[in-house]
């Protein structure tokens, strides 16, 4: 680089760097005078002439290279004597060069990276909105689908064009679907779901027959004060007023208290008779432990609106007795005893009748965090380590992480299996560790311990997991349960018949478990990571799952179908189409391609079922 870049000249001479402003005439001459003077004395000797040769060279080398001896000195006497002082010269407080301009600081490759991002956010952006209306698409002809064959009925048979009632008889579909189609805007769907509610749904709460506690209060009261509390946020609703939703939650809530209530411990019976109003518990006298711990947001909500504590009171009567449990280490039996209130077998696992007790925990803590339930966040701190120290394993030969199961107790034997199920852990995670936030605020402000920074590295090792379950298979799609070759467990020839994955040898698919019932977990755990991490994979991770479903599942006269076998194609249908499929999976994945401020994750947590329910706050209104 030549010295004529830099950014001072001779001309600066005649000025006072440390207050900017002209040199008088004297100053000029004196110093003009003395340097000559010097100048004459030096170059009298053969050492002098030596000395000014070398000077000229120094002089010239600081000049290409823009470093200042001059400077450096100054700014060690700035630092002494203060910053105006040390801007001068120690040469009569004159200098002869200006300070130069400070370089910026240079940013690291991965800033660069996201500033080159930016560059082309407005196109990318643009490809993610185009991406969420192939899900709104999606969602469209699900609903068009259970409309004209199963309008009423719990859920649609996609094949045999019909309903059927599995879940009770309550419309589950409707109700699940509604708020999806409110997020999504989709006024149609709004009206038509609304109003089927306002005409069918009360009369159904009063003669309807045996409906399991769990199910109709995640889908079907969870659905229902969703859809009340976004409906009172638009006013362009085209529904039926929000009154109406609330009211029947109310109603049906009022009933599902039996469970509670006529039950001798604090542990609710599994299922109610809505026309008699009668509880009772399931034929072998158990409840699954997640079901009956997975019921606090929605009642803590419903007691918020309604001013009536009862239901939060028998709610959370729940957690309180589980505090009083022995466990291991954080981790507890899939199966509790409502006659008891002791927990029943040994079982470990956060698959099927394990998973939404941990979940609850965090979440439960985050939609009232003013509240003295403080132990919640305790009992899954406590938790997760135990999950870490018990259930965490890596596969061979590739490195997966894993999260196994423990079928006889922390004193038996570890079993390498994972349900599609527990694919809600890396969601859970991230969001326990940051509280919603993003990562980068977090850190920014100094909020995550080194506990919470290895809770958000598992949750990111986790969904690349839950991934290569889907990328293992032939169709893209995710088996029910896999297992992992790992230290002393190994099966040749049940892989996922995906034979250009590089983790084919790592994931074990057996024949009895490779159906896919359009699960939502896996995006589900997309969806919050990416609103904290920001990354963009799990934006893509989830486009390919979607695409997936679109190319397998879809079936032309409306509606999805669960798949028989992820590892074969073409794969076999069964003929089903889930209510989560519209309630969550398609939700996610539109949360997922949205901006964050729909839904956003510190005024919202997601029940179960992912219907949002709002974050309690001391401002907060009904």
């Amino acid at each position: 680089m030549s010295s004529k870049t830099l950014p001072y000249s001779i001309k600066d001479v005649q000025y006072d760097n440390a207050k900017f402003r002209r040199r008088s005439l004297f100053q000029v001459i004196s110093n003009t005078f003395f340097i000559k003077r010097v100048k004459r004395e030096c170059m009298a000797c053969s050492t002098g002439k030596f000395l000014a040769l070398l000077m000229i060279c120094g002089l010239t080398y600081l000049m290409v290279t823009h470093a200042s001896p001059i400077h450096s000195i100054t700014n060690h006497v700035s630092s002494i004597v203060g910053s105006e002082e040390g801007d001068k010269s120690i040469n009569g407080g004159i200098r002869f060069w200006r300070k130069p301009p400070r370089i910026p600081p240079r940013l690291s490759p991965d800033e660069v990276n996201s500033n080159n991002k930016s560059l082309t956010k407005p196109h990318m952006e643009s490809e993610w909105t185009a991406r969420q209306e192939s899900v709104k698409k999606a969602f469209i002809h699900a609903w068009s689908g259970y409309k004209s064959y199963a309008m009423g009925y719990d859920e649609l048979m996609p094949l045999s064009k019909r309903g059927i009632d599995g879940l009770g008889g309550l419309g589950a579909t409707v109700v699940d679907a509604l708020d999806t189609a409110m997020i999504m805007k989709l006024d149609d769907v709004v009206s038509e779901a609304g109003s089927w509610i306002e005409k069918h749904l009360p009369e159904r709460i009063s003669h309807k027959g045996q409906v399991n506690l769990f199910e109709t209060t995640i889908r079907v009261v969870g659905g229902l004060l969703s859809a009340y509390h976004l409906s009172n946020s638009n006013p362009t609703n085209t529904g039926p007023k929000p009154s109406v939703y609330l009211e029947n939650a109310k109603n049906l809530s009022d009933r599902l208290l039996k469970a509670f209530t006529s039950s001798p411990t604090a542990i609710p019976f599994s299922d109610v008779v809505l026309h008699d109003q009668t509880a009772h518990a399931a034929p072998d006298g158990l409840s699954s432990t997640s079901e009956a711990t997975t019921l606090q947001l929605e009642f803590n909500y419903l007691s918020f609106l309604t001013g009536d504590p009862k239901y939060s009171s028998e709610a959370m009567k729940v957690l309180e007795h589980m505090k009083t449990l022995p466990k291991v280490e954080g981790l507890v039996p899939i199966y509790i005893s409502p006659s008891s209130g002791e927990f029943s077998g040994s079982n470990i696992r956060l698959g099927s009748r394990g998973d939404s007790y941990y979940e609850y925990l965090i979440k439960v803590w985050l939609q009232q965090r003013q509240s003295n339930w403080t132990y919640l966040h305790d009992m899954y701190v406590e938790a997760m380590k135990g999950v870490k120290h018990l259930l965490v394993r890596k596969s061979k030969p590739n490195g997966l992480v894993f999260v196994g199961e423990l079928p006889d107790g922390v004193d038996g034997s570890f079993s390498p299996k994972m349900d599609h199920l527990v694919c809600f852990l890396p969601g859970t995670l991230a969001l326990g560790a940051t509280n919603g936030i993003t990562k980068a605020k977090a850190m920014e402000e100094n909020l995550l311990t080194f506990e919470d920074l290895e809770n958000l590295k598992l949750a990111e090792d986790l969904a690349k997991t839950c991934f290569e379950m889907y990328a293992v298979t032939s169709t893209g799609l995710a088996p029910e349960i896999a297992y992992f070759h790992s230290e002393g467990y190994s099966e040749d020839g049940l892989d996922g018949g995906n034979k250009t994955s590089e983790y084919i040898h790592d994931i074990i698919i057996k024949h009895a478990d490779r159906h896919n019932l359009l699960r939502p977990e896996t995006v589900e755990s997309f969806f919050i990571l990416y609103r904290i991490t920001g990354d963009s994979k799990y934006r893509e991770w989830g486009w390919s799952i979607f695409e997936a479903f679109e190319k397998y599942t879809k079936v032309d006269s409306g509606g999805y179908s669960s798949l028989d076998d992820v590892t074969v194609l073409p794969p076999r249908r069964r003929d089903k189409m889930e209510t989560f499929f519209l309630g969550e999976t398609l939700k996610y994945l539109y949360l997922l391609f949205s901006d964050d401020s729909v839904i956003p994750l510190t005024e919202y947590v997601f029940n179960t079922e992912a219907h949002p329910i709002p974050i309690f706050t001391k401002d907060k209104k009904k």
